[in-house]
């Protein structure tokens, strides 16, 4: 009789964990069982649908540094699989990984469809039995087996079991796992844009700034990147960068707080103060309006002199010291409450999950119970946006992989 491996979702972590361990063991039976009725959904919608599937960040001690949380678990699995095995384990099944200028990493052919065909054109190769529409309520272990329950009552045995299903939003959600013996840290949302109700910045929706750096008062929060002002408030890596590192701080502030926006990379308050008469007697005899010496785009720097009161027949020459002083703060200190977050909701990340002291790093194995194992964001690991939170996927998936074809 044939070994058989199961394997709880149909997402990146999920197939990579069932694909690699039927190619590493072929003497294994390997079964996805999905509670939905697609597959590799987050892979399909990532990156704007070119899926953003690893960054090419390529030493162990830089790319742990960009998880807010499970940096030292991934240290340990990330020297059994990294970036750059990422890039070879694909470009081995003829798809090219391409790094762009701020290190996301894409398939060559910007396309999505190009992962989730490999993925599935591996399954296919391997023998990985998909069931859809099929969700587990109930885990037991009976006889050295595991008896899994669907929620229609279906009954699956399996001798390996593999979590991979994703994160969750609520902590209800983690009962069935509970039950195993095993604790969660609770869910909270990570990688949210924030909310800026009734500011008038949101008549610039669709506006980016390459690189400015936001920061949250009152805490050491802050991050540099690409910002983006939408009609809610703002986004883009920035933003999400800090709602990731301060997933649990904005929760507890029930995410009312005040941000400080610097717009200009290559100053900060007191340089641009000390810059601002070589500046000004440059361009003296210019319109303000007119002559915007920042590279900002236009709207923005028009929104910014209305908002220190500098009217649009004004020259370089006639700024009043009071005016000069509030577009200097705007500029370099910008402040912008904040009041609420969006979240996508299919493509969410969660930090919480499976509390990580309860697991191997080496083997993704359960502590509490042998032969359960977990990939990806069920446990309590989640990244910052740019391709880091499908390394876990893809490394984890890997690690628990290799461990049960030889378990």
């Amino acid at each position: 009789m044939k070994k058989k491996l199961l394997v709880i979702g149909g997402g990146a972590a999920g197939f990579f964990t069932a694909i690699n361990a039927a190619r590493m063991n072929p003497a294994l039976e390997v079964c996805i069982v999905e509670k939905r009725n697609k597959l590799l959904s987050k892979v399909k919608i990532s990156g704007g649908g070119r899926c953003n599937a690893t960054h090419a960040c390529f030493e162990i001690q830089e790319l742990v540094k960009k998880y807010p949380r499970g940096a030292q678990f991934l240290k340990k699995a990330f020297h059994q699989f990294n970036t750059k095995d990422t890039i070879q384990w694909f470009a081995d099944r003829h798809v090219t990984l391409v790094a762009e200028n701020d290190g996301r990493m894409f398939p060559s052919t910007n396309d999505s469809q190009t992962i989730i065909n490999c993925l599935l054109q591996e399954a296919d190769k391997y023998a990985v039995k998909v069931i859809l529409q099929t969700e587990i309520s109930e885990i037991k272990k009976e006889n050295n087996q595991f008896k899994l329950l669907s929620i229609t009552g279906k009954e699956i045995l399996a001798d390996y079991l593999c979590i991979a299903c994703g994160g969750y939003p609520k902590t209800a959600m983690f009962n069935w796992l509970t039950a195993l013996g095993h604790n969660i840290e609770a869910p909270l949302p990570s990688l949210f844009t924030f909310n800026m109700p009734g500011n008038k910045i949101s008549s610039l929706m669709g506006l980016s700034v390459p690189l400015a750096t936001v920061k949250v008062m009152g805490t050491k929060l802050q991050e540099q990147g690409p910002l983006l002002i939408t009609h809610w408030g703002m986004s883009g890596p920035a933003i999400l960068k800090l709602s990731a590192w301060g997933a649990r701080i904005l929760a507890d502030a029930s995410y009312r707080f005040t941000i400080m926006v610097n717009w200009l990379s290559d100053y900060n308050e007191q340089s641009l103060r000390d810059s601002w008469h070589s500046i000004r007697t440059e361009l003296a005899a210019q319109k303000m309006m007119n002559k915007n010496p920042f590279a900002l785009p236009n709207r923005l720097w028009n929104y910014l002199l209305y908002l220190s009161d500098i009217k649009e027949e004004t020259r370089w020459a006639d700024l009043l010291s009071k005016e000069q002083n509030k577009l200097i703060k705007n500029l370099t200190a910008a402040e912008f409450s904040v009041d609420g977050k969006t979240t996508f909701k299919e493509e969410f990340v969660t930090c919480g999950g499976i509390k990580l002291n309860e697991i191997d790093p080496n083997t993704m194995q359960s502590k509490k119970m042998p032969h359960l194992y977990f990939a990806g964001e069920i446990m309590d690991i989640d990244g910052v946006t740019g391709g880091f939170n499908f390394q876990n996927a893809w490394t984890s998936g890997w690690v628990a992989a290799n461990a049960i074809s030889q378990a």
